[in-house]
């Protein structure tokens, strides 16, 4: 049996190794976090940065007051920052509630070039045809609050010489529904462990499309594109230019998550269809630049743009964590030992990333007590796979549900 069993045993232990590498590299960036230390604590007491805040919005005028509340919290000075908002494409008063809460509103109605990238676009076209003031532009999406240092924060990391910068982009009132909390328990991993861990190994940390921070000539020099996948784009044309993005952890915003798995499915679809066509697209690209980079003796480019081309290649957390489980079955079934060990390592390795990281990030005690939910995520994580691959959700923008 043990011959007939040999090119199956085999096969099993090279698949075993090829799922080594994204869950040793995801362990590898949470031991790095465990020894991160913060960029941006702040390093005076006189802010310098003139920010100009762009707030893209579609028929929020429920929940763009709170923004607005929100930021005039901030311990920024008054005089060094304006809010503008973009009304895009709205039917209700977006335009009109943000101007009683003292913002600038430009008002958009394109409904050929639907989306948030268009709508930052033409908003920082605007601005700058009126050559308004700002040193750096905050990009924040409507239904977030923030942190009462986030532009305090901003500021220090600029002056440390950031030319853009990332804040920490978790979730508001998770504790309101299972489904927010085990986005929460994912966004501490991806939002905050994995950046810190960047930070120290002289990776880039991504861009969130929240929370963004960005020195005015970044944005002079590189354009947002119409995609639904904007932020990553813009984040691979500066990763590929050798731009480095910057994780200001103590700068904290929250933003509103769909409640059910029903609301969370638009944004999934959206995320995971960009996913697979992006890792297309920039890999080949990143590899090139990273050989090239190696050639020049520049390491620091080389190590920027592998790490980016990790960040495409590893599965989300739910895809690893089952294909592991399928890979224990199987090893179990060809009677493999050396398999069997190393999908109990795989399984290991992604449980100490997971509560190592929850630890890190000092979650609280009920986004625990909501990983009981897990098998309910991922067979539903799954199933809109297999109606991505089998091409049964085919969509542009759509606005989520809140």
């Amino acid at each position: 049996m043990s011959v007939l069993f040999f090119p199956a045993q085999l096969l099993l232990l090279i698949v075993g190794v090829l799922f080594m590498i994204p869950i040793g590299y995801q362990l590898l960036l949470t031991v790095a976090a465990y020894f991160a230390r913060s960029v941006t604590r702040i390093m005076q007491t006189m802010p310098t940065t003139h920010f100009a805040i762009l707030v893209p919005a579609h028929d929020e005028e429920q929940l763009l007051p709170t923004l607005l509340k929100s930021l005039a919290g901030m311990d920024y000075p008054k005089d060094q920052y304006t809010v503008y908002v973009v009304a895009d494409n709205c039917t209700d008063r977006t335009a009109a509630v943000a101007r009683q809460f003292g913002a600038i509103a430009y008002e958009r109605h394109d409904e050929l070039r639907r989306g948030k990238g268009y709508a930052l676009q033409w908003l920082w076209d605007q601005l700058m045809t009126t050559q308004v003031p700002c040193d750096a532009a905050v990009i924040l999406d409507a239904d977030t609050v923030v942190s009462r240092s986030f532009l305090s924060t901003m500021d220090s990391a600029l002056v440390q010489g950031a030319n853009v910068v990332q804040a920490y982009y978790t979730v508001h009132n998770p504790e309101r529904a299972w489904a927010m909390r085990l986005r929460a328990a994912a966004l501490a991993l991806v939002h905050y462990v994995r950046p810190k861990g960047r930070m120290v190994i002289g990776g880039s940390v991504g861009l969130k499309g929240n929370g963004m921070v960005f020195r005015r000539s970044i944005l002079e020099q590189y354009r947002w594109s119409g995609s639904v996948t904007e932020d990553i784009d813009y984040h691979m044309a500066l990763v590929l230019a050798g731009e480095q993005v910057v994780f200001a952890e103590d700068a904290v915003i929250w933003a509103e998550m769909p409640g059910t798995l029903a609301g969370a499915h638009t944004q999934n679809v959206r995320w995971e269809q960009g996913r697979l066509q992006l890792a297309r697209q920039y890999v080949p690209q990143l590899l090139a630049g990273a050989l090239t980079a190696l050639r020049k003796g520049d390491w620091r480019g080389v190590i920027l743009r592998l790490d980016s081309v990790m960040e495409h290649l590893i599965p989300p957390f739910s895809i690893l964590l089952s294909a592991s489980f399928a890979y224990l079955l199987c090893a179990l079934a060809v009677q493999s030992t050396s398999a069997i060990r190393i999908a109990l390592i795989l399984l290991v390795g992604q449980l100490a990333y997971l509560f190592a990281g929850l630890l890190l990030a000092k979650t609280p005690w009920q986004t625990y007590l909501a990983l009981r939910y897990v098998p309910a995520f991922i067979l539903w994580k799954l199933w809109l796979y297999v109606r991505i691959l089998l091409r049964l959700e085919n969509q542009g923008w759509v606005r989520t549900a809140r």
